[in-house]
């Protein structure tokens, strides 16, 4: 039995022999890809660690890209050790074997949005109004759920009508001029999924979800868009780069 101090082999610290030990059972599967691991207790009682032991091993697997740890809902097996790079500073951390991952597109047009609004201090405002959702082919689990709103330009007269370009709304946006040099972004928990994003979802209401807000802003300050996003925490991490 390990104690706090022990050293298991040649300049190997007890929060290091705890991440190899679970590094080695990520990428022989025994721990499934998108899987979550064991709680900090368990784990603790597992490795005879304190709790502070326990979660200086875990930051060297997320550190490794092996594991994204969230607050109140555990830590979860990301995609090989690799955190897919996105847009505006998220990145989506899709379990290894999920396969091709489609998107449908529920809205694309102009409208007022009053939350963004409000969100944004704009007043009263007009947006392209994008909401769509990212799922696994396979099994046809909704691993996301995300609704844009772009603040009104002349440039984007035509693409609620032509679509987007290539299916990318920065593409669309960068092709219109609205380039991003700036922004802020929010993460939380969501404890319960709500009934209406669950039947949006197809998901069972009350699961635990991720929830991102972004806000992304031209170099001269002015708004371009904000985007909320609800998150499946088993398929998504958080990699902000500063």
């Amino acid at each position: 039995m390990f104690t706090e101090d022990d050293v298991p082999g040649p300049a190997l610290t007890k929060p290091a022999m705890i991440a190899r030990t679970l590094g080695r059972e990520i990428r022989s599967g025994v721990i499934p890809p998108g899987g979550r691991l064991a709680s900090e207790k368990r784990l603790c009682q597992r490795f005879s660690a304190s709790r502070n032991t326990v979660r200086r091993g875990l930051a060297i697997l997320a550190q490794e890209g092996l594991i994204a740890t969230h607050p109140g809902l555990g830590s979860f097996v990301t995609f090989e050790g690799t955190l897919i790079a996105a847009a505006q500073g998220w990145s989506r951390a899709l379990a290894r074997g999920s396969g091709e991952v489609v998107t449908e597109q529920l809205r694309l047009d102009r409208g007022p949005d009053d939350f963004a609004a409000r969100f944004l201090d704009l007043g009263d405002a007009t947006f392209l109004r994008l909401d769509r959702l990212r799922i696994l082919a396979a099994s046809g689990l909704v691993i996301s759920y995300e609704r844009s709103r772009t603040l009104w330009h002349p440039a984007l007269e035509r693409v609620p009508e032509e679509g987007l370009v290539d299916g990318s709304l920065n593409a669309t946006l960068a092709r219109a001029g609205l380039v991003a040099a700036s922004g802020e972004e929010w993460a939380e928990v969501i404890p319960a999924l709500g009934a209406d994003d669950a039947r949006v979802m197809r998901r069972r209401p009350g699961e635990p979800m991720l929830r991102l807000r972004r806000v992304t802003r031209t170099a001269e300050g002015r708004v371009i868009e904000y985007v909320e996003s609800v998150l499946d925490p088993a398929r998504f991490a958080l990699h902000l780069k500063f």
